[in-house]
């Protein structure tokens, strides 16, 4: 499960580079909303499936409610995926209580 999760967080932290760009293009030089189009709706899908990846990872891996409580705040802000998702596995590396 939590492999799969890595893979989770960082294609929602992917999704989040591709939603900035289109953003870029949309708002800042006015060319165009292709990238807002086609990277809105995937970004979307793949924050649904990182909380939902929080919450069954929380469950096998026996997180503390404060991990999820972060876990799923990491959620919004760009990048915050990715983070989380290495302090998860570098704890469970070390066997430290998560």
């Amino acid at each position: 499960m939590l492999g799969w999760f890595r893979v989770v967080a960082v294609a929602e932290a992917c999704s989040w580079a591709g939603l900035l760009v289109g953003m870029f293009f949309k708002y800042v030089t006015a060319t165009g909303e292709l990238g807002v189009k086609v990277f809105g709706p995937i970004h979307g899908a793949l924050f649904v499936l990182y909380v939902a990846g929080v919450l069954l990872s929380a469950r096998e891996a026996g997180w503390s409610r404060g991990a999820v409580v972060l876990g799923l705040a990491c959620a919004v802000p760009p990048f915050c995926s990715l983070w989380f998702e290495r302090r998860m596995a570098a704890r469970a590396a070390a066997g430290q209580p998560a």
